[in-house]
């Protein structure tokens, strides 16, 4: 049983799907402290103007964990976000198969940022026919030590093996898990390039701009960036 852990993102990029797909079961990690302007409430598309943010406001006090940020009800944002999609997209090969979920999905009324960010990675996994289920760390006990937290969600879900993202060479010790029966390796991704609109490729944008350029055939531009996995 692999199981991989990970902040829910909104709209995350190509690689946080691939390590998904490479596991049986996917935590997402939503009772550690949001992180200000990093990927947790913002990712990116590509406009003609190049790369451009859609962001979810959000309204928490420091040092809300993930689960207890809210979103802003200052701004439509859904709206923005939206009439960009609408703007940059429109073109697109798979747009208009894809347009009505994306305008449901957006119109939800979301009160929490964990809310609104998994069902973004519900919608772009499903897309890619990814069947590996998931779960909120937040629903299970764990330790607030870091690494504990880590080992405890595996042995909760029966974790034989814990495939970690890449820069946790750099932290975790891994002797601990070891010392609990789970293995560890590390996921390695190098970014494919596909046909987007709007000129040269811009790498590392959300999963969604591959989504509405290339429909059925994301999955495999997904996995053409996966590479063996380390040890």
């Amino acid at each position: 049983m692999i199981v991989t852990i990970h902040q829910p993102q909104f709209m995350p990029w190509l690689g946080y799907f691939d390590k998904m797909d490479q596991a049986d079961h996917f935590v997402l990690l939503d009772n550690v402290q949001f992180k200000k302007n990093e990927w947790q409430n913002r990712n990116r598309i590509k406009t003609s103007q190049g790369a451009q943010w859609l962001t979810v406001p959000v309204s928490y006090q420091f040092p809300a964990r993930i689960d207890e940020v809210a979103t802003s009800g200052a701004v439509n944002w859904r709206n923005k976000l939206w009439q960009a999609l609408i703007t940059n997209y429109t073109p697109a090969g798979a747009w208009e198969e894809n347009a009505d979920s994306i305008e449901a999905l957006l119109g939800e009324q979301y009160t929490r940022l964990v809310d609104i960010n998994v069902a973004s990675i519900e919608w772009i996994k499903s897309r890619l026919g990814i069947q590996t289920p998931m779960s909120l760390a937040s629903q299970s006990q764990s330790s607030d030590d870091p690494t504990q937290r880590l080992i405890d969600l595996c042995l909760q879900h029966e974790a034989t093996t814990y495939l970690s993202g890449p820069d946790g060479e750099k932290y975790l010790d891994v002797s601990r898990f070891t010392a609990q029966g789970i293995d560890v390796i590390f996921h390695s991704y190098e970014h494919p390039e596909y046909e987007q609109l709007f000129g040269g490729f811009i790498s590392h944008l959300s999963c969604l701009d591959l989504v509405l350029n290339h429909g059925h055939a994301s999955a495999d531009i997904v996995r053409r960036g996966r590479r063996p996995i380390l040890t």
